[in-house]
């Protein structure tokens, strides 16, 4: 291990090489001096805000998390983010400033660079995040889903797993890996029934398939090696902050731009929605409270189809800005359904209820129309996105 590694007293030695302002691909990193007199602590140890590492911290559910940590005091965080187009750190302008927040600018694939950012960080949790998300690109282009996705999680296990064997034993037991995952695991459902943690994972595309492979990875670290690892697979996100690619902000910005809607086959498949703050508390509360090796469904208990989901879009906006172009539903265009397109996810959030005591405090209606708001107010943020994702 490199130098900064943990000496069994609580205490930080910071690696040269992390810090070094020369280096361009760690050069972020150099605020972590800070945090060297931070004690490791459990995250029920309410003594001292425990030291989290979360992966793709400036991706929408990632940034949703890092601002939801520091805004309300309850970690100290290092954000490791490649920065592809899907990560843009004006996410997190908000806690850029705050002592209690780092950046690195680093690839999960890059085992010497995630090596030493956890010596030298020393967290009590990874929360990891770093992922290809996007089911149509990686339909078109999945390599780089399979080497982020899969290769990626191996090797920052591996990491992971070296740092945890120097740990004092005490430390070890306190110690958390959660990977945060997907329903699309699961494959498709009809229109009854939902998943729960023991349904058979069935992926139908390239994306599900490298994620189910990521976890499947996680369980095989915990019963292989010991490391105490939890597994969230959530279902679908909207909020602020989200790229323009996804289903309901492409929709929002389409419509205020009066430009077609374009919705898959009939806009008949069903998705189970959450609110990105909602998603976030509940990982939160998951490895606070979690038992290692479980695995959490998290979900809203919100099924709606596509259609419908453009429709409400529409009559917010209507609402919101009446026209004389008529209504934005007008704008609603059917379009050749993309291959292997799951028709129905819903999941079942009993345990995640019953044993960690979370459920979502948002309404879907309230939820989506300060979403639509948010992107109303903050074209500032979404438009320089929109041109960087015309351009990939």
């Amino acid at each position: 291990m490199p130098s900064g590694r943990h000496t069994g007293h609580g205490k930080a030695r910071i690696t040269e090489d992390i810090l070094s302002t020369s280096n361009p691909r760690t050069r972020h990193i150099a605020p972590t001096v800070r945090a060297a007199a931070v004690n490791l602590t459990h995250p029920k140890n309410e003594t001292t805000k425990p030291r989290t590492i979360v992966t793709g911290g400036a991706g929408f559910i990632g940034s949703a998390l890092v601002r939801h940590l520091i805004t309300n005091g309850l970690a100290e965080v290092l954000n490791i983010d490649k920065l592809t187009y899907a990560g843009s750190r004006s996410s997190l302008t908000s806690v850029e400033n705050e002592s209690s927040y780092h950046f690195l600018q680093a690839d999960i694939l890059d085992t010497h660079a995630m090596t030493n950012a956890i010596a030298s960080f020393e967290p009590t949790a990874i929360m990891h995040l770093a992922a290809e998300s996007h089911v149509d690109r990686s339909i078109a282009e999945p390599d780089s889903f399979i080497q982020t996705n899969v290769v990626g999680t191996h090797r920052l296990l591996e990491c992971t797993l070296q740092y945890w064997k120097t740990l004092a034993p005490q430390e070890q037991t306190a110690f958390r890996f959660h990977h945060i995952s997907t329903d699309e695991v699961y494959g498709s459902l009809a229109s009854e029934g939902l998943f729960t943690e023991r349904t058979p994972y069935d992926p139908h595309n390239p994306y599900s398939a490298s994620k189910a492979s990521s976890d499947h990875l996680v369980r095989a670290w915990h019963h292989t090696y010991g490391l105490p690892v939890l597994i969230t697979n959530c279902s679908n996100n909207y909020g602020p902050y989200q790229l323009p690619e996804k289903l309901i902000p492409l929709m929002i910005i389409h419509a205020m731009q009066w430009k077609p809607l374009p919705v898959y086959g009939r806009g008949e498949h069903i998705r189970d929605w959450i609110h990105v703050e909602d998603h976030v508390s509940a990982l939160w509360q998951v490895i606070s409270r979690g038992i290692p090796g479980e695995t959490y469904n998290i979900g809203g208990n919100c099924e709606r189809s596509n259609l419908e989901i453009v429709n409400e879009v529409c009559r917010i906006l209507d609402n919101a800005s009446p026209s004389s172009h008529g209504p934005h539903r007008n704008l609603i265009e059917f379009v050749t359904d993309r291959p292997g397109h799951d028709m129905r996810y819903a999941v079942d959030t009993t345990r995640i209820q019953s044993d960690i005591g979370w459920k979502p405090a948002r309404s879907f209606e309230e939820g989506l129309a300060s979403t639509i708001q948010w992107y109303l107010n903050n074209d500032h943020w979404w438009k320089p996105i929109l041109e960087t994702l015309r351009s990939n």
